[in-house]
């Protein structure tokens, strides 16, 4: 059964026609519990096993964490250079969106755990500061 509606877009006026199909037979979704969930198939082989990642540096209070996951988009200090507090030392890109991550208290970089590139996951360590 067809149905005509008016309808108005932008302040233009279309006139359309539709097709009512709850009254007849032709439903582009089947009914409630008409479809069955095919067995799974046999498990497969397990895969050679791939060789584990890194594990990543547990962080210290030393360290300065990524707050987010993303991607170092840079590392803008090196080892041994003096840092105050608040002074950005890694960039993270997430969503587009660049964020620093900044030194949480002075002094000199002992360690960089990433480099531009890798993946971090929120909570990961990403410089130390002794």
């Amino acid at each position: 059964m067809e149905k005509k509606f008016r309808i108005t877009v932008d302040g233009k006026q279309y006139d359309v026609t539709v097709e009512d199909l709850t009254d007849s037979g032709n439903t582009i979704y089947p009914s409630p519990g008409s479809m069955s969930i095919p067995s799974p198939a046999a498990a497969a082989a397990p895969a050679a096993a791939a060789t584990p990642a890194p594990a990543k540096p547990a962080a210290g209070s030393a360290d300065v964490v990524s707050t987010l996951g993303g991607v170092v988009e840079s590392v803008a200090v090196s080892m041994g250079q003096t840092v105050a507090q608040g002074d950005k030392v890694v960039i993270i890109e997430a969503m587009k969106m660049k964020t620093p991550m900044v030194a949480h208290k002075g002094g000199k970089i002992t360690a960089i755990h990433v480099k531009p590139g890798e993946a971090v996951e929120a909570g990961q360590a990403l410089v130390s500061i002794g």
